[in-house]
């Protein structure tokens, strides 16, 4: 699939969307604490972000090619607790308690143009593993985002990251990848976590995709609910995920989503 560069003009409005994102995770931040239901956040989301214009992007979404292989997502936030990984579907009967961890993704569509972001929040005090993991995760995100400029190609994204939480003894999920947007929430490229000798995309100015790395305490293995979209560690343990959007200019990247 050919990749769609963007302007000038064209990133504003990314950028906009993306601070919109920005602005739910802040107005969120405050209720993430024990006791509270996935599903109460995310009715704060959809609420905050209908208000400003905007629209879920996740409500009703269903992947390309999968359309009647799957239902259609229910909410306006992923809420991934502990040992989900992504798309975990908001729930009255799941509250948070203390020392949880909770990805949430968010994304939404203001005047024709995609945000997407993913912030994982400790509840309250963490484990010094989990502490670690979510520092770890975070550090990953940051190196993938030094390599995302000009005269790169895709694969020292992936391959820093690899490298980073590997050296840090835990693991980097395969399965589900970052990838451009821009009117659509899915487009080229798509952005691996691994390193991969044959992901020679060479990177551009006007390419807008996601950095988002999933990585887990224990091994790398994954497994599906019988939902069709709560993702889980294969193995039990707790995964973490960040995520920014980019812009790629000629004088480095732009986080859309900062």
């Amino acid at each position: 699939m050919a990749i769609t560069l963007k302007s000038a003009k064209q990133i504003e409005l990314l950028r906009d969307a993306g601070q919109l994102v920005r602005a739910t995770f802040d107005v969120l931040r405050p209720h993430v604490r024990v006791g509270v239901t996935t599903a109460e956040l995310d009715a704060i989301a959809e609420e905050f972000i209908r208000s400003r214009g905007a629209d879920p992007v996740y409500k009703g979404y269903v992947p390309p090619g999968r359309r009647g292989a799957m239902p259609p997502f229910p909410a306006t936030i992923c809420a991934s607790v502990n040992d989900v990984i992504c798309h975990g579907i908001p729930s009255k009967k799941e509250r948070l308690r203390q020392g949880d961890v909770i990805g949430v993704d968010i994304g939404l569509r203001l005047n024709g143009w995609i945000g997407d972001a993913c912030e994982t929040f400790p509840v309250g005090d963490v484990d010094d593993e989990t502490q670690r993991l979510l520092e770890v995760t975070k550090a990953c995100l940051n190196l993938g985002i030094e390599q995302a400029h000009v005269g790169n190609t895709l694969r020292p994204v992936g391959a820093v990251i690899q490298q980073y939480a590997e050296a840090n003894g835990f693991s980097v999920v395969r399965e589900y990848t970052g990838h451009g947007l821009g009117r659509n929430l899915h487009e080229d490229p798509t952005v691996i976590h691994y390193d991969d000798p044959l992901n020679t995309r060479k990177i551009l100015a006007g390419m807008i995709f996601t950095i988002e790395p999933m990585v887990n305490a224990g091994g790398a293995s994954t497994k599906v609910d019988r939902d069709g979209w709560t993702v889980r560690t294969g193995d039990g343990r707790r995964s973490v995920q960040f995520e920014h959007t980019l812009a790629i200019t000629a004088d480095g990247p732009i986080v859309l989503t900062a």
